[in-house]
């Protein structure tokens, strides 16, 4: 019991502490930049009507291709109790090469430099 509590009364006292510091240290050095909102590289004021930036897009497009990797090969560690986890790397190895290859392609034809 004694246990208990000294555990319950140090996790309090540290999450007191990082409460505490978590609304302090960003008041520190507010500026321009931190307190204005960010869109996606737009104006929140400005005009609704300007043309969107592919480079966003393609950004956005990579990043759930690569989420979509890692569900894919979450269950991976299970497929070594199958009865044959051979099969199962296989196809796991199919997809990595794959989204490698995909990913060498864009790199090659430059779509992932921002600076032209």
């Amino acid at each position: 019991m004694n246990l208990i509590i000294t555990i319950t009364a140090i996790t309090s006292i540290l999450s007191i502490i990082l409460i505490v510091v978590s609304f302090w240290l960003p008041q520190i050095t507010p500026d321009y930049e931190k307190l204005s909102p960010y869109e996606c590289g737009f104006d929140p004021l400005g005009t609704a009507r300007l043309p969107f930036s592919i480079r966003f897009f393609l950004v956005a497009i990579l990043f759930l291709l690569f989420d979509l990797e890692i569900a894919l090969l979450l269950p991976l560690p299970w497929g070594n109790q199958l009865t044959s986890p051979l099969l199962t790397f296989l196809w796991a190895l199919i997809v990595l090469v794959l989204l490698t290859l995909g990913l060498i392609y864009e790199w090659l034809q430059g779509g992932l430099e921002w600076a032209e």
